[in-house]
C-alpha cells in the first residue's frame, strides 16, 4: 500500500502493480525534462492540465524510476495501462495529485470546479 504522506501512489502498469513517487531527483528530472525554471512552473505546466502522450511517458517513467525501478523513457511508453489513454492520464494525475499535495482531479479540470 502507497504512502500517500510521502507522495507515493500506485498503479498496474503493464500487467504488474508498480510504486511511483517523484522523489527530489525526480522532480528535478522533469524540471530538465520540461525546462521548467523551478518547482512552481513545473506544477503550473502540470496544473495547466494540456499534457501530450509524451509528457505522460516522462512523468510516469520519472515516478516509476523514483521508485527505485531501472526503466527508461522508451520501455515506459511501451507498456500497457488499463483504460488505454484515460488510463494514462490517471496514472499520472494520481502521482501529481500525491507530490503536491493537491486534491485529485482529471488534468484540464481547473482548480475548485
Amino acid at each position: 500500500m502507497p504512502d500517500l504522506n510521502s507522495g507515493e501512489t500506485e498503479a498496474e502498469i503493464g500487467g504488474a502493480q508498480h510504486r511511483l513517487v517523484l522523489t527530489l531527483g525526480a522532480l528535478a528530472e522533469l524540471e530538465a525534462a520540461f525546462g521548467a525554471e523551478d518547482l512552481t512552473a513545473l506544477a503550473e505546466r502540470f496544473g495547466a492540465g494540456r499534457l501530450k502522450a509524451r509528457d505522460l511517458v516522462r512523468i510516469i517513467g520519472a515516478g516509476l524510476r523514483g521508485a527505485g525501478e531501472t526503466i527508461s523513457d522508451e520501455d515506459v511508453a511501451r507498456l500497457t495501462v488499463d483504460g488505454g489513454a484515460t488510463g494514462y492520464v490517471r496514472v499520472a494525475a494520481a502521482l501529481l495529485a500525491a507530490t503536491f499535495g493537491v486534491e485529485e482531479r482529471p488534468l484540464g479540470e481547473p482548480v475548485g470546479a
